[in-house]
Order: structure tokens, then sequence, then C-alpha cells
């Protein structure tokens, strides 16, 4: 579940990189929970094809976030904002 979680959140940043293809089988597997072999069988691929291009993404995914880390920044100044935003919601009540 955590994995599921994590890969969808650095989808969210960097899913336009991904090619066409590699976004419907990512779709298909994450957010439409199918299994490999429904995958397979919709786009009329061997169920290797689906697993070796889903290890692709996430390795892509990996990378991206290795190198421009807008994932780890982001829950960092989330961080960083968290305390801020609610001594202003106590300040207003």
């Amino acid at each position: 579940m955590e994995n599921i979680l994590y890969y969808s959140n650095l989808y969210d940043y960097y899913g336009k990189l991904l090619t066409d293809t590699q976004i419907k089988y990512f779709e298909e597997y994450y957010f439409n929970n199918l299994s490999l072999q429904e995958i397979a069988d919709i786009y009329q691929v061997s169920k290797n094809a689906i697993s070796k291009t889903l290890i692709e993404i996430t390795n892509k995914l990996d990378d991206y976030e290795t190198k421009l880390q807008l994932y780890q920044n982001s829950k960092q100044i989330k961080k960083i904002l968290e305390p801020n935003i609610f001594k202003k919601i106590e300040e207003y009540i």
C-alpha cells in the first residue's frame, strides 16, 4: 500500500514525462487496480511486457525524483508550513 501511495505521488509530479503507453499501463495498474493479466488482455500484449513496462516506469519515476526531488521538497515545505498554518488558524478562532 505504501508503495502505491509513493508512486502515485511521484506520478502526480512526473506523469507527463511518461509515454502514452506507460501512462495507460500505470493508471490501469495503480489507479484502476487491474492485475497484470487483465491489463495484458485489454491491450493485447503479454503479461511479461506489462510487467517490464511497469518496472521501467517505477525506475523512471525514481530517477526523476532522485534528480529533481519535487516530491521530497514538497514534503519538506509542508512540514515547515504546517505548524504556522495551525497557529494562524488558532488566531482566527
